[in-house]
Protein backbone atom coordinates (compact mmCIF):
# COMPACT_ATOMS: atom_id res chain seq x y z
CA UNK A 1 0.00 0.00 0.00
CA UNK A 2 2.75 2.06 1.22
CA UNK A 3 4.48 1.85 -2.16
CA UNK A 4 1.28 2.42 -4.49
CA UNK A 5 1.01 5.63 -2.66
CA UNK A 6 4.33 6.59 -2.91
CA UNK A 7 4.44 5.77 -6.90
CA UNK A 8 1.08 7.76 -7.06
CA UNK A 9 2.50 10.35 -5.34
CA UNK A 10 5.40 10.73 -7.51
CA UNK A 11 3.53 10.80 -10.58
CA UNK A 12 0.95 13.14 -9.52
CA UNK A 13 4.02 15.46 -9.14
CA UNK A 14 5.47 14.68 -12.58
CA UNK A 15 2.21 15.56 -14.27
CA UNK A 16 2.26 18.52 -11.86
CA UNK A 17 5.72 20.06 -12.79
CA UNK A 18 4.87 19.26 -16.72
CA UNK A 19 1.74 21.72 -16.25
CA UNK A 20 4.08 24.21 -14.56
CA UNK A 21 6.66 23.78 -17.83
CA UNK A 22 3.08 24.84 -19.73
CA UNK A 23 2.53 27.59 -17.83
CA UNK A 24 5.99 28.98 -17.45
CA UNK A 25 6.38 28.73 -21.86
CA UNK A 26 2.90 30.21 -21.90
CA UNK A 27 4.25 33.10 -19.94
CA UNK A 28 7.45 33.77 -21.92
CA UNK A 29 5.82 33.53 -25.03
CA UNK A 30 2.69 36.49 -23.73
CA UNK A 31 5.11 38.54 -21.68
CA UNK A 32 8.36 38.68 -23.97
CA UNK A 33 6.88 37.76 -27.58
CA UNK A 34 3.58 38.98 -27.28
CA UNK A 35 1.88 35.50 -28.77
CA UNK A 36 -0.85 34.64 -27.56
CA UNK A 37 -2.30 31.95 -29.72
CA UNK A 38 -3.72 29.23 -27.18
CA UNK A 39 -5.35 27.19 -30.43
CA UNK A 40 -2.42 27.24 -31.86
CA UNK A 41 -0.78 25.55 -29.28
CA UNK A 42 -3.25 23.49 -28.59
CA UNK A 43 -3.30 22.51 -31.92
CA UNK A 44 0.37 21.22 -31.97
CA UNK A 45 -0.37 18.77 -28.79
CA UNK A 46 -3.09 17.52 -30.50
CA UNK A 47 -1.13 16.65 -33.90
CA UNK A 48 1.31 14.97 -31.87
CA UNK A 49 -1.10 12.58 -30.44
CA UNK A 50 -2.71 11.83 -33.49
CA UNK A 51 0.60 11.10 -35.25
CA UNK A 52 1.54 8.49 -32.11
CA UNK A 53 -1.31 7.31 -31.18
CA UNK A 54 -3.81 6.94 -34.12
CA UNK A 55 -1.65 4.58 -36.29
CA UNK A 56 -1.49 2.11 -33.22
CA UNK A 57 -5.46 1.56 -33.86
CA UNK A 58 -5.51 1.41 -37.64
CA UNK A 59 -2.52 -1.30 -37.35
CA UNK A 60 -5.52 -3.33 -34.48
CA UNK A 61 -7.62 -6.31 -35.66
CA UNK A 62 -10.97 -6.87 -34.55
CA UNK A 63 -13.20 -3.99 -32.39
CA UNK A 64 -9.99 -2.19 -31.63
CA UNK A 65 -9.33 -1.44 -35.13
CA UNK A 66 -10.02 2.41 -35.77
CA UNK A 67 -13.17 1.54 -38.25
CA UNK A 68 -14.96 -0.30 -35.85
CA UNK A 69 -14.43 2.50 -33.24
CA UNK A 70 -15.27 5.04 -35.78
CA UNK A 71 -18.14 2.88 -36.38
CA UNK A 72 -19.43 2.54 -32.95
CA UNK A 73 -18.92 5.13 -31.21
CA UNK A 74 -17.21 7.93 -33.12
CA UNK A 75 -19.89 10.53 -31.81
CA UNK A 76 -18.83 9.67 -28.27
CA UNK A 77 -15.20 10.52 -28.78
CA UNK A 78 -16.08 14.15 -31.43
CA UNK A 79 -17.86 15.35 -28.18
CA UNK A 80 -15.38 14.36 -26.14
CA UNK A 81 -12.58 16.56 -28.19
CA UNK A 82 -14.76 19.09 -28.17
CA UNK A 83 -14.72 18.90 -24.53
CA UNK A 84 -10.90 18.37 -24.22
CA UNK A 85 -10.39 21.45 -26.77
CA UNK A 86 -12.62 24.16 -25.29
CA UNK A 87 -11.51 23.45 -21.57
CA UNK A 88 -7.94 24.14 -22.93
CA UNK A 89 -8.97 27.58 -24.45
CA UNK A 90 -11.36 29.09 -21.83
CA UNK A 91 -8.84 28.78 -19.22
CA UNK A 92 -6.56 30.33 -21.40
CA UNK A 93 -8.63 33.07 -22.48
CA UNK A 94 -9.65 33.96 -19.16
CA UNK A 95 -6.54 35.58 -18.29
CA UNK A 96 -7.30 38.58 -20.50
CA UNK A 97 -10.60 39.39 -18.42
CA UNK A 98 -9.56 38.26 -14.82
CA UNK A 99 -7.47 38.28 -11.91
CA UNK A 100 -4.56 35.24 -11.10
CA UNK A 101 -5.71 35.38 -7.55
CA UNK A 102 -9.62 34.61 -9.23
CA UNK A 103 -8.16 32.11 -11.69
CA UNK A 104 -6.60 29.98 -9.00
CA UNK A 105 -9.15 29.73 -6.30
CA UNK A 106 -12.16 29.17 -8.94
CA UNK A 107 -10.10 26.69 -10.87
CA UNK A 108 -10.19 24.43 -7.94
CA UNK A 109 -14.06 23.90 -8.54
CA UNK A 110 -12.80 21.22 -10.94
CA UNK A 111 -12.81 18.88 -7.50
CA UNK A 112 -15.83 19.03 -6.45
CA UNK A 113 -17.45 18.71 -10.29
CA UNK A 114 -15.53 15.84 -10.78
CA UNK A 115 -16.46 13.75 -7.28
CA UNK A 116 -20.08 14.63 -8.44
CA UNK A 117 -19.40 12.86 -12.16
CA UNK A 118 -17.85 10.41 -10.27
CA UNK A 119 -20.15 9.76 -7.73
CA UNK A 120 -23.20 9.68 -10.41
CA UNK A 121 -21.20 7.73 -13.90
CA UNK A 122 -19.07 5.86 -12.47
CA UNK A 123 -20.61 4.85 -9.11
CA UNK A 124 -17.64 5.87 -7.03
CA UNK A 125 -18.45 6.07 -3.31
CA UNK A 126 -16.26 8.47 -0.85
CA UNK A 127 -16.15 8.49 2.67
CA UNK A 128 -15.80 11.13 5.31
CA UNK A 129 -11.69 10.71 5.17
CA UNK A 130 -12.13 11.81 1.43
CA UNK A 131 -14.37 14.76 2.16
CA UNK A 132 -11.84 16.19 4.96
CA UNK A 133 -8.26 15.26 2.96
CA UNK A 134 -10.40 17.58 0.01
CA UNK A 135 -10.80 20.43 2.22
CA UNK A 136 -7.39 20.45 3.61
CA UNK A 137 -6.23 20.32 -0.40
CA UNK A 138 -8.36 23.33 -0.67
CA UNK A 139 -7.16 24.99 2.71
CA UNK A 140 -3.33 24.50 0.73
CA UNK A 141 -4.73 26.22 -2.22
CA UNK A 142 -6.29 29.57 0.23
CA UNK A 143 -2.75 29.40 1.84
CA UNK A 144 -0.95 30.14 -1.64
CA UNK A 145 -3.55 32.81 -2.87
CA UNK A 146 -3.07 34.36 0.81
CA UNK A 147 0.77 34.38 -0.26
CA UNK A 148 0.39 35.83 -3.55
CA UNK A 149 -1.82 38.70 -1.90
CA UNK A 150 0.96 38.93 0.45
CA UNK A 151 3.36 39.61 -2.27
CA UNK A 152 1.44 41.56 -4.19
CA UNK A 153 1.20 38.69 -7.20
CA UNK A 154 -2.91 39.99 -7.98
CA UNK A 155 -1.98 40.81 -10.86
CA UNK A 156 -3.99 40.16 -14.46
CA UNK A 157 -6.93 41.92 -16.13
CA UNK A 158 -9.89 43.29 -14.77
CA UNK A 159 -11.43 44.58 -17.77
CA UNK A 160 -14.57 41.89 -17.21
CA UNK A 161 -13.89 39.90 -14.23
CA UNK A 162 -17.43 38.55 -14.81
CA UNK A 163 -16.23 36.95 -17.89
CA UNK A 164 -13.52 35.79 -16.81
CA UNK A 165 -14.53 33.90 -13.78
CA UNK A 166 -16.99 32.27 -15.44
CA UNK A 167 -14.93 31.25 -18.20
CA UNK A 168 -12.62 29.75 -15.14
CA UNK A 169 -15.91 28.13 -14.13
CA UNK A 170 -16.94 26.56 -17.41
CA UNK A 171 -12.83 25.50 -17.93
CA UNK A 172 -12.81 23.26 -14.65
CA UNK A 173 -16.47 21.71 -15.17
CA UNK A 174 -15.50 20.74 -19.11
CA UNK A 175 -11.75 19.65 -17.55
CA UNK A 176 -14.02 17.37 -15.15
CA UNK A 177 -16.39 15.70 -18.05
CA UNK A 178 -12.89 15.38 -19.75
CA UNK A 179 -11.41 13.72 -16.97
CA UNK A 180 -14.22 11.19 -16.13
CA UNK A 181 -14.12 9.76 -19.74
CA UNK A 182 -10.90 9.55 -19.74
CA UNK A 183 -11.29 7.28 -16.56
CA UNK A 184 -13.96 5.20 -17.74
CA UNK A 185 -12.41 4.74 -20.68
CA UNK A 186 -8.72 3.67 -19.87
CA UNK A 187 -10.44 1.38 -17.27
CA UNK A 188 -12.47 -0.56 -19.55
CA UNK A 189 -11.45 0.00 -23.38
CA UNK A 190 -7.42 1.11 -23.71
CA UNK A 191 -5.36 3.99 -23.20
CA UNK A 192 -4.19 4.08 -26.75
CA UNK A 193 -8.10 4.12 -28.42
CA UNK A 194 -8.73 7.38 -25.35
CA UNK A 195 -4.93 9.27 -26.95
CA UNK A 196 -5.99 8.24 -30.68
CA UNK A 197 -9.29 9.68 -30.91
CA UNK A 198 -9.05 12.96 -28.81
CA UNK A 199 -5.85 13.28 -30.64
CA UNK A 200 -7.84 12.65 -33.89
CA UNK A 201 -10.55 14.69 -33.04
CA UNK A 202 -8.78 17.61 -30.90
CA UNK A 203 -6.68 18.13 -33.88
CA UNK A 204 -9.78 18.62 -36.50
CA UNK A 205 -11.57 20.84 -33.84
CA UNK A 206 -8.65 22.98 -33.02
CA UNK A 207 -7.44 23.73 -36.49
CA UNK A 208 -11.28 24.54 -37.70
CA UNK A 209 -11.29 26.93 -34.51
CA UNK A 210 -7.62 28.15 -34.56
CA UNK A 211 -8.72 29.39 -38.58
CA UNK A 212 -11.79 30.88 -37.60
CA UNK A 213 -10.92 32.58 -34.09
CA UNK A 214 -6.45 33.02 -34.15
CA UNK A 215 -6.05 33.55 -37.84
CA UNK A 216 -4.79 37.35 -37.63
CA UNK A 217 -3.00 36.07 -34.43
CA UNK A 218 -1.03 33.49 -36.15
CA UNK A 219 -0.42 35.55 -39.05
CA UNK A 220 1.29 38.83 -37.28
CA UNK A 221 3.92 36.46 -35.37
CA UNK A 222 7.27 37.82 -36.06
CA UNK A 223 8.75 33.81 -36.28
CA UNK A 224 11.94 33.20 -34.69
CA UNK A 225 13.95 30.18 -33.35
CA UNK A 226 13.15 31.36 -29.61
CA UNK A 227 9.44 31.65 -30.41
CA UNK A 228 9.78 28.11 -32.43
CA UNK A 229 11.67 26.33 -29.27
CA UNK A 230 9.14 27.59 -26.67
CA UNK A 231 6.19 26.49 -29.25
CA UNK A 232 7.95 23.32 -29.13
CA UNK A 233 8.60 22.85 -25.32
CA UNK A 234 5.08 23.94 -24.64
CA UNK A 235 3.95 21.09 -27.24
CA UNK A 236 6.29 18.62 -25.49
CA UNK A 237 4.92 18.97 -22.16
CA UNK A 238 1.65 18.68 -23.12
CA UNK A 239 2.04 15.65 -25.44
CA UNK A 240 4.19 14.07 -22.59
CA UNK A 241 1.16 15.53 -19.73
CA UNK A 242 -1.27 13.97 -21.78
CA UNK A 243 0.63 10.49 -22.17
CA UNK A 244 1.28 9.76 -18.77
CA UNK A 245 -1.94 11.11 -17.33
CA UNK A 246 -4.44 8.24 -18.15
CA UNK A 247 -1.40 5.47 -16.50
CA UNK A 248 -1.79 7.77 -13.19
CA UNK A 249 -5.49 8.09 -13.49
CA UNK A 250 -5.24 4.08 -13.98
CA UNK A 251 -3.79 4.02 -11.23
CA UNK A 252 -5.10 5.91 -8.93
CA UNK A 253 -8.76 7.87 -9.97
CA UNK A 254 -9.33 11.49 -11.66
CA UNK A 255 -10.31 12.95 -8.55
CA UNK A 256 -6.51 11.76 -6.56
CA UNK A 257 -4.93 13.20 -10.02
CA UNK A 258 -6.51 16.54 -9.96
CA UNK A 259 -5.94 17.44 -6.07
CA UNK A 260 -2.11 16.06 -7.18
CA UNK A 261 -2.44 18.80 -9.93
CA UNK A 262 -2.98 21.52 -7.15
CA UNK A 263 0.29 21.53 -6.72
CA UNK A 264 1.30 22.70 -10.53
CA UNK A 265 1.00 26.25 -9.61
CA UNK A 266 3.57 26.60 -6.59
CA UNK A 267 6.02 25.20 -8.87
CA UNK A 268 5.33 27.58 -11.65
CA UNK A 269 5.91 30.52 -8.39
CA UNK A 270 8.89 28.52 -7.36
CA UNK A 271 10.03 28.84 -10.75
CA UNK A 272 8.85 32.70 -11.13
CA UNK A 273 10.65 33.36 -8.12
CA UNK A 274 13.99 32.93 -10.22
CA UNK A 275 12.73 33.65 -13.89
CA UNK A 276 10.48 36.44 -13.54
CA UNK A 277 11.61 37.98 -9.95
CA UNK A 278 8.54 37.32 -7.82
CA UNK A 279 8.89 37.93 -4.24
CA UNK A 280 8.92 34.50 -1.72
CA UNK A 281 6.33 33.91 0.96
CA UNK A 282 6.93 31.28 3.37
CA UNK A 283 3.18 30.49 3.18
CA UNK A 284 4.20 28.68 -0.16
CA UNK A 285 5.96 26.24 1.51
CA UNK A 286 3.36 25.58 3.79
CA UNK A 287 0.55 26.03 1.12
CA UNK A 288 2.45 23.08 -0.37
CA UNK A 289 3.19 20.62 2.19
CA UNK A 290 -0.68 21.17 3.26
CA UNK A 291 -1.95 20.39 -0.38
CA UNK A 292 0.79 17.11 0.08
CA UNK A 293 -0.66 15.97 3.53
CA UNK A 294 -4.16 16.40 1.98
CA UNK A 295 -3.44 14.43 -1.00
CA UNK A 296 -1.58 11.55 0.97
CA UNK A 297 -5.22 11.37 3.10
CA UNK A 298 -7.44 11.05 0.26
CA UNK A 299 -5.71 8.29 -1.55
CA UNK A 300 -4.80 6.03 2.18
CA UNK A 301 -8.35 4.78 1.81
CA UNK A 302 -9.66 3.31 -0.99
CA UNK A 303 -12.79 4.66 -2.47
CA UNK A 304 -15.17 1.56 -2.89
CA UNK A 305 -17.60 1.32 -5.90
CA UNK A 306 -21.19 1.13 -5.59
CA UNK A 307 -22.72 -2.43 -4.35
CA UNK A 308 -26.22 -1.91 -5.90
CA UNK A 309 -24.65 -1.17 -9.54
CA UNK A 310 -24.84 -4.09 -11.60
CA UNK A 311 -21.76 -3.49 -13.44
CA UNK A 312 -19.92 -2.69 -10.04
CA UNK A 313 -21.04 -6.18 -8.87
CA UNK A 314 -19.78 -7.54 -11.95
CA UNK A 315 -16.93 -5.88 -11.94
CA UNK A 316 -15.73 -6.79 -8.10
CA UNK A 317 -16.71 -10.41 -8.90
CA UNK A 318 -14.76 -10.60 -12.23
CA UNK A 319 -12.22 -8.68 -10.16
CA UNK A 320 -12.50 -11.34 -7.14
CA UNK A 321 -12.22 -14.46 -9.74
CA UNK A 322 -9.26 -12.96 -10.93
CA UNK A 323 -7.66 -12.57 -7.45
CA UNK A 324 -8.83 -16.26 -7.07
CA UNK A 325 -6.89 -17.42 -10.09
CA UNK A 326 -4.13 -15.72 -9.22
CA UNK A 327 -4.14 -17.28 -5.68
CA UNK A 328 -3.96 -20.18 -7.35
CA UNK A 329 -1.58 -19.76 -9.85
CA UNK A 330 1.03 -18.75 -6.65
CA UNK A 331 0.30 -21.68 -4.13
CA UNK A 332 0.20 -25.01 -6.28
CA UNK A 333 -0.66 -27.23 -3.22
CA UNK A 334 -3.59 -25.40 -3.32
CA UNK A 335 -4.44 -25.63 -6.81
CA UNK A 336 -4.38 -30.10 -6.51
CA UNK A 337 -6.57 -29.99 -3.88
CA UNK A 338 -9.12 -27.60 -5.58
CA UNK A 339 -8.68 -30.43 -8.75
CA UNK A 340 -8.94 -33.46 -6.23
CA UNK A 341 -11.91 -32.56 -4.61
CA UNK A 342 -13.54 -31.54 -8.02
CA UNK A 343 -12.68 -35.13 -9.48
CA UNK A 344 -13.67 -36.97 -6.61
CA UNK A 345 -16.77 -35.26 -6.77
CA UNK A 346 -17.41 -35.86 -10.11
CA UNK A 347 -16.44 -39.57 -9.70
CA UNK A 348 -19.02 -39.85 -6.96
CA UNK A 349 -21.97 -38.42 -9.02
CA UNK A 350 -20.68 -41.08 -11.80
CA UNK A 351 -21.35 -43.51 -9.12
CA UNK A 352 -24.66 -42.80 -8.43
CA UNK A 353 -25.53 -42.59 -11.39
CA UNK A 354 -24.59 -46.33 -12.40
CA UNK A 355 -25.66 -47.43 -8.76
CA UNK A 356 -29.40 -45.98 -10.06
CA UNK A 357 -29.14 -47.52 -13.18
CA UNK A 358 -28.35 -51.39 -11.44
CA UNK A 359 -30.81 -50.42 -8.97
CA UNK A 360 -33.60 -50.67 -12.10
CA UNK A 361 -31.72 -53.77 -13.57
CA UNK A 362 -32.01 -55.84 -10.44
CA UNK A 363 -36.07 -54.38 -10.04
CA UNK A 364 -36.30 -55.68 -14.14
CA UNK A 365 -34.60 -59.04 -13.07
CA UNK A 366 -36.70 -59.19 -10.53
CA UNK A 367 -39.63 -59.14 -12.35
CA UNK A 368 -38.20 -61.27 -14.61
CA UNK A 369 -37.42 -63.95 -11.73
CA UNK A 370 -34.21 -64.99 -13.56
CA UNK A 371 -31.82 -63.57 -11.27
CA UNK A 372 -30.38 -65.56 -8.44
CA UNK A 373 -29.17 -64.35 -4.56
CA UNK A 374 -25.58 -65.11 -6.07
CA UNK A 375 -25.37 -62.22 -8.60
CA UNK A 376 -27.45 -60.33 -6.39
CA UNK A 377 -24.76 -60.45 -3.37
CA UNK A 378 -22.25 -59.75 -5.97
CA UNK A 379 -23.73 -56.02 -6.39
CA UNK A 380 -24.22 -55.65 -3.26
CA UNK A 381 -20.31 -56.33 -2.67
CA UNK A 382 -19.07 -54.23 -5.82
CA UNK A 383 -21.55 -51.46 -4.89
CA UNK A 384 -19.78 -51.12 -1.74
CA UNK A 385 -16.68 -51.12 -3.24
CA UNK A 386 -17.47 -48.19 -5.51
CA UNK A 387 -19.03 -46.27 -2.73
CA UNK A 388 -15.74 -46.79 -0.45
CA UNK A 389 -13.24 -45.98 -3.14
CA UNK A 390 -13.66 -41.93 -3.46
CA UNK A 391 -13.63 -41.39 0.09
CA UNK A 392 -10.28 -43.55 0.49
CA UNK A 393 -9.18 -41.70 -2.71
CA UNK A 394 -9.63 -38.60 -0.74
CA UNK A 395 -8.32 -39.83 2.64
CA UNK A 396 -5.27 -40.58 0.57
CA UNK A 397 -5.21 -37.28 -0.89
CA UNK A 398 -5.39 -35.40 1.62
CA UNK A 399 -2.24 -37.68 3.55
CA UNK A 400 -0.41 -36.68 0.30
CA UNK A 401 -1.26 -33.23 1.16
CA UNK A 402 -0.16 -33.82 4.74
CA UNK A 403 3.14 -35.18 3.87
CA UNK A 404 3.67 -31.96 0.92
CA UNK A 405 2.98 -29.80 4.33
CA UNK A 406 5.53 -31.15 6.02
CA UNK A 407 8.25 -31.27 3.47
CA UNK A 408 8.09 -28.13 3.01
CA UNK A 409 8.14 -27.15 7.01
Amino acid sequence: MCLVLAKTLAMGQGLAGLICGTAITSQYLATSFHVNTPMLQSFFNYALLCVTYTPMLLCRTGNGNILQILKRRWWKYLLLGLVDVEANYAVVKAYQYTTLTSIQLLDCFVVPVLMFLSWWFLKTRYRPVHYIAICICLLGVGAMVGADLLAGRDQGSTSNILLGDGLVLLSASLYAVSNVCQEYTVKNLSRVEFLGMVGLFGTIISTIQMVILERHEVATIQWSWQIGLLLSAYALCMYTLYSCMPIVVKLSSATSVNLSLLTADLFSLFCGIFLFQYNFSGLYLVSLVVVLIGFIAFNAVPTPADRSDPAASSSSSSSSSSSICEEGYDNPAAAHIDVTEREVAVSIIAEEEQQGGGGREEEEEERQGGGGREKEEERTKAKKRRASGPSQNLQRGNDDEDVGRSTKM
